[in-house]
C-alpha cells in the first residue's frame, strides 16, 4: 500500500466533504484503540477543527489513559485539535434504573453493551450539532462490511467513514505512519462495551488477520468446503457473522406500496 498517498487521499476527501457540506470540522470518539486513533489523526491533518471526545462508561483505566495520551500527542502537533472528557457512567446507570428488571434475560448484557455505544453516539451528535461538525466514523472494512462488528445506531451511527475501505492491517499501517503511540498499536483490539476486558477476538472467535483472510476468500467465491481445520472454522465464523449482520450493512428496508393500492 502507498501509505503516504492513502493518507493524503483520505485527508483531502475529508476536507472536501466538510467544505462542500459547509460544516466546520469533525468530532471523533476516542476509545484508546487503533481505529479511533487513526481516524482522529486523519481529521487533524485536514487543518479543520477536530474535537476528540472521551466518553467513558465504566471504562478500563488503561483504555482511558491510552486515549488521553493520543489526544495529547495530537494537541501538541495540531493547533486545530481540542478535546473534552464527558463521563457518561452516571447517565448510563440512571437509564438502567429506569428500566424493568431484566436480569433473567440472556440478551441483557449484549443489549446494555449496545446501549453504551448509542449513548456515545448521542453525545457525539450533541457536540456536532453545537459546533457544526461532522461525526467521523471509526469502523474499518472488516468490521463495517465483513462481520458487522459494531452497534447499529451506536458506533455505526456516523456522518462519514474515512477508514471503512481499509482492512485492519492497513489501519495499523496508517497508524505507524501517523505516529500513533506503541501502547495503542500493541493493545488487543476491544470495543470496551462490556467492562470486563474482553477483546474483539474473544467475542468473535477469530483474529482480524484471520477475518481479513476469510473476507478475501469469500470475495473469491470460496466456500467452507474448500478448507479444513482452523481455516474452515474461521471461514464459518466469518460467514455466520456476515449473514446475521446483513441488517446492519444493508439500507433500511422500505415497504413499497403498489401504486394501485394507493388509488
Amino acid at each position: 500500500m502507498q501509505t503516504e498517498k492513502v493518507v493524503d487521499h483520505i485527508v483531502n476527501w475529508l476536507k472536501e466533504y466538510a467544505t462542500s457540506a459547509n460544516l466546520n470540522g469533525f468530532v471523533v470518539g476516542i476509545s484508546g484503540g487503533i481505529d479511533s486513533a487513526v481516524t482522529s489523526a486523519l481529521c487533524a491533518k485536514t487543518g479543520m477543527r477536530t474535537l476528540c471526545l472521551e466518553m467513558p462508561i465504566h471504562q478500563d483505566p488503561n483504555q482511558v489513559s491510552r486515549g488521553l495520551k493520543h489526544i495529547n500527542y495530537l494537541k501538541e502537533h495540531y493547533a486545530n485539535v481540542t478535546n473534552l472528557h464527558v463521563d457518561l457512567t452516571s447517565a448510563f446507570e440512571d437509564f438502567k434504573k429506569a428500566l424493568p428488571d431484566g436480569e433473567e434475560n440472556p440478551n441483557l448484557h449484549l443489549s446494555l453493551a449496545n446501549t453504551r455505544a448509542r449513548f456515545r453516539m448521542t453525545t457525539l451528535y450533541y457536540f456536532a450539532g453545537l459546533h457544526g461538525y461532522l461525526v467521523a466514523g471509526t469502523g474499518n472494512k472488516v468490521e463495517d462490511f465483513g462481520v458487522g462488528f459494531y452497534s447499529k445506531y451506536g458506533d455505526g451511527g456516523v456522518d462519514l467513514s474515512p477508514i471503512a475501505d481499509l482492512m485492519k492491517s492497513e489501519v495499523y499501517e496508517l497508524g505507524r505512519f501517523l505516529n500513533v503511540n506503541n501502547e495503542i498499536l500493541n493493545a488487543p483490539p476491544t470495543d470496551g462495551l462490556f467492562g470486563d476486558g474482553r477483546s474483539d477476538e474473544d467475542q468473535i472467535g477469530a483474529s482480524y488477520d484471520e477475518l481479513e483472510w476469510a473476507m478475501i476468500m469469500d470475495e473469491q467465491n470460496k466456500t467452507a468446503s474448500h478448507f479444513t481445520g482452523r481455516e474452515q472454522e474461521v471461514f464459518k465464523i466469518y460467514k455466520r457473522l456476515n449473514t446475521i449482520n446483513q441488517h446492519k450493512m444493508l439500507p433500511i428496508p422500505v415497504c413499497n406500496i403498489p401504486v394501485h393500492l394507493k388509488k
